[in-house]
């Protein structure tokens, strides 16, 4: 019976109405809101990730626990079980993702395993297995059990934009974090030699010290170790006032981020700059509201450099105002109101050979990797639709 799925489901796509193997991905890909047998199968997963939270809690009042040990042990099985044949049809179908459809199987399944979200789903199932094998603390396994709490990150748009915004502002936060462990060495041991023959027990060393500079920079304050000496106490004033200054720090950064990431996403890209594109002129209102989310704009004014030379290809850029030139090999080409660059470079994975540079103020479309990704596997037309009208767009592609 296997050996039989396997020969329909290798079968071209032109050649059966749709595979095993193609209907079970869209049935447990995230995102096909049309697809009734999708839209039950992620409520139902869903609400078997809350169920389990719910368990868990329960699970550790002993009089519940007591009168329900068995019906927990058994919706723990039927759980694992569930998330087991999940994480198998996930493995199974990565080869109709499209952007690992190009590969050999091994290796799309590969890549796809090492994706986070599916590193989530294997702990969400592993130490129930490892149990079995290995001598395993039963409040440890329980503790686990709640990174089935993250599963939800795949059905949560709001969870992937702020995980993009700590991505674009990980430098941000780790200059941050860096100011934060210098106040906090600091503050240690100054305290360490003011505080250290006064009090030995709680200041005699600098990791004991460390405990209160911690404390007192993010203003817990637990009161289990103070200064008493007045230079002392002058030293703890100003760490407390150095700590909310730079504690102050990530969550502006964060706020910052993520209001500017929704600012380009909800409110800056619409219909009408992108009528001023043909390729995307050409979508449907259904397609155009697909692919309006996911579009960035960016205003630039004359001789900026859009792309540098050397730089990966992380996206692709649609023109919807304006003029930009590229010199390559002497020769200078230009790109217009309507054109696309940077589409080659991003589907072959290279860097950009030349740099592109703004020759008047320019309105450009920017559509991230990622974000192209995402629209191939909820929107597979559309995606296809980029990538053959693209090329047939007057200045030729990046």
């Amino acid at each position: 019976m296997l050996e039989r799925i396997d020969r329909i489901a290798a079968l071209p796509h032109g050649s059966r109405p749709k595979s095993l193997r193609r209907r079970i991905y869209e049935v447990i890909e995230t995102g096909h809101a049309d697809n009734l047998a999708s839209t039950i199968f992620d409520g139902f997963i869903v609400g078997l990730i809350l169920l389990n939270v719910a368990a868990f809690v329960a699970e550790t009042v002993p009089s519940l626990r007591a009168a329900w040990e068995r019906w927990f042990y058994w919706f723990e099985v039927f759980s694992v079980a569930i998330f087991t044949v999940e994480y198998a049809l996930r493995i199974w179908t990565a080869v109709e993702v499209p952007y690992l459809a190009r590969k050999a199987p091994w290796k799309a399944r590969l890549k796809l395993a090492r994706q986070p979200a599916l590193i989530i789903d294997l702990l969400a199932f592993l130490p129930f297995y490892l149990s079995g094998f290995f001598a395993i603390d039963l409040r440890i396994l329980r503790t686990l059990r709640l990174l089935r709490f993250l599963k939800l990150s795949r059905y949560s748009p709001a969870m992937y934009t702020l995980i993009r915004v700590l991505s674009n502002e990980r430098k941000a936060l780790l200059g941050a974090c860096l100011l934060l462990a210098t106040a906090l060495l600091f503050s240690a041991t100054l305290m360490y030699y003011i505080e250290g023959e006064t009090q030995p027990d709680k200041f005699g060393s600098v990791p004991s010290a460390a405990w209160w500079a911690i404390a007192t920079l993010t203003t817990v304050g637990y009161g289990d170790a103070t200064p008493i000496t007045a230079l002392g106490k002058f030293i703890g004033g100003i760490t407390m006032v150095i700590g909310l200054c730079i504690l102050a720090l990530p969550v502006a950064i964060i706020s910052t981020g993520f209001a500017q990431e929704l600012q380009r996403r909800d409110f800056v890209v619409t219909w009408s700059l992108m009528s001023r594109v043909p390729l995307l002129a050409r979508l449907d209102a259904k397609e155009a509201a697909e692919i309006m989310p996911l579009l960035q704009a960016h205003n630039f004014p004359p001789h900026v450099e859009v792309v540098k030379k050397g730089a990966p290809s992380d996206a692709l850029y649609f023109i919807a105002s304006g003029t930009l030139e590229k010199h390559a090999g002497g020769i200078r080409q230009t790109y217009s109101a309507g054109d696309v660059f940077g589409l080659g470079a991003m589907f072959e994975d290279r860097q950009h050979d030349e740099a592109v540079i703004t020759a008047s103020k320019c309105r450009l479309l920017k559509l991230h990797r990622e974000d192209y990704h995402r629209l191939e596997a909820k929107q597979p037309r559309i995606a296809s639709h980029i990538r053959s009208l693209a090329a047939d767009l007057r200045g030729g592609v990046a």
